[in-house]
Order: structure tokens, then C-alpha cells, then sequence
């Protein structure tokens, strides 16, 4: 019984060690450009993302929709807090906030 537990514990140690050797074998760290951004791409992915099939080319119309949604939503937040600031209750919801 010794001889087998021996064996096992012997056959795990040497699959732990051979993978910790693959693991270091990995990457050597030589294309760094600064120490600790070793970052590189794909094989196939260009260096450069603009101008590429990767580049998401984003529509001026749907950015100009996201800065209206932002203006919009800072709007109502302004209302919320003057409000608050003047009565002390906070209203959420923007219509249920009385007029002056």
C-alpha cells in the first residue's frame, strides 16, 4: 500500500512541476514596451485599430443622440436639486416637481 500512495504522490508532483515549467516557458517578456506592458496583438490583428476592418467607424448621428440623452438627463438632475435645495424633499421623478 505504501509503495502505491508513494508512487502517486510522486507522479502528482512531477505533472505539477512539468506544468509550472510549461507555464514559465510561455512567455519570455521580450517585446515590453515599458516594464509591465508586455500587451501585444493577435497574430492577424493589425497594430494600428483606425482605419482597419476592426475599427467601429461610429455614425456622428448616433454620438450626437448619446450627448442629447447626457444634456437631457443633466437637466432634470438640476431641476431635482434646486428643488431639493429649496424645500428639503427630493423628487425624483421630474413632472411631480411643482412649478414656482
Amino acid at each position: 500500500m505504501r509503495v502505491i500512495h508513494l508512487a502517486a504522490a510522486l507522479a502528482v508532483g512531477t505533472l505539477f512541476s512539468g506544468a509550472a515549467t510549461i507555464g514559465a516557458a510561455a512567455y519570455d517578456g521580450t517585446k515590453c514596451k515599458a516594464p509591465g506592458n508586455c500587451w501585444e496583438p493577435k497574430p492577424g490583428f493589425p497594430e494600428k485599430i483606425e482605419g482597419s476592418k476592426y475599427d467601429p467607424k461610429h455614425d456622428p448621428k448616433e454620438l450626437a443622440k448619446q450627448q442629447a440623452s447626457i444634456q437631457a438627463m443633466e437637466e432634470r438632475n438640476k431641476k431635482r436639486v434646486a428643488y431639493f435645495k429649496k424645500t428639503g424633499k427630493w423628487i425624483y421623478e421630474v413632472d411631480k416637481i411643482p412649478a414656482d
